[in-house]
């Protein structure tokens, strides 16, 4: 991946569960009010996401914005396959920050940062998944992202929904940072909608940060076998 780093199998040691910031909520969900009872909230799992929990590698906390590109995400979809780590089940190759360049383009989609990903994240997307594996990518419900060096999704989920699946993206961690103070259940369900709408299964990771609001989505679309240690906040 990167000169200096130590051998794949000593990088990937400590990053190769993916850090999800919270559990899937791959659901429909309204933005007003959230009622949803628990015969309906484990039936969203039938699609199969979120049965298991997600494990893989993600970039942030080695890489953050330094050094993420597409040859660091293709030698370790090669590292996670050569030392037996994806017959494991460890199957996410996670993009995290500063994948995109600072602004849309002329019809407002996300681009690919041209320097650090010069052939697109759709040929990252077929490399990755010609391994059996699985690629995720990185938003947030916000007008930048939290490194503030590309736009966020709100008000584009939609279309960058619309993108992720274009792209074969298989999973969206999915970030709080410059929300403009807007409440989560008015942002994060847009998301969630939008992804269902596009008709490819895509794991919908929510970054909740202990945020109260947000913690009633989690708490309401977490999936059996989250676990919050020995305190979980949605029993309060």
């Amino acid at each position: 991946m990167v000169s200096g780093s130590g051998s794949p199998p000593a990088r990937l040691a400590p990053l190769v569960v993916v850090v999800a910031c919270a559990f899937a909520a791959a659901a429909v969900v309204d933005a007003k009010v959230v009622h949803v009872d628990e015969v309906h909230r484990r039936s969203m799992l039938a699609n199969g996401l979120g049965s298991l929990p997600p494990m893989g590698w993600n970039s942030w906390n080695h890489f953050q914005c330094q050094g993420n590109g597409e040859e660091v995400i293709r030698e370790t979809a090669d590292a996670l396959v050569s030392t037996g780590l994806a017959a494991l089940g460890y199957k996410y190759v996670n993009i995290d920050d500063c994948w995109a360049e600072p602004e849309r383009d002329a019809k407002g989609n996300l681009v690919a940062n041209k320097k650090t990903f010069p052939h697109g994240i759709k040929a990252l997307a077929d490399y990755v998944h010609s391994k059996g594996l699985k690629l995720g990518i990185y938003s947030d419900a916000g007008y930048k992202t939290c490194a503030k060096v590309q736009p966020g999704s709100l008000g584009y989920e939609e279309q960058d929904a619309k993108t992720f699946a274009s792209w074969g993206v298989d999973y969206l961690k999915y970030d709080n940072c410059n929300n403009g103070d807007l409440k989560p259940l008015k942002r994060y369900p847009q998301m969630s909608k939008a992804l269902m709408k596009t008709g490819r299964p895509i794991y919908f990771s929510l970054c909740e940060w202990y945020n109260r609001n947000l913690l009633v989505v989690l708490c309401i679309f977490r999936s059996p076998w989250s676990d919050f240690s020995s305190h979980d906040p949605c029993d309060n």
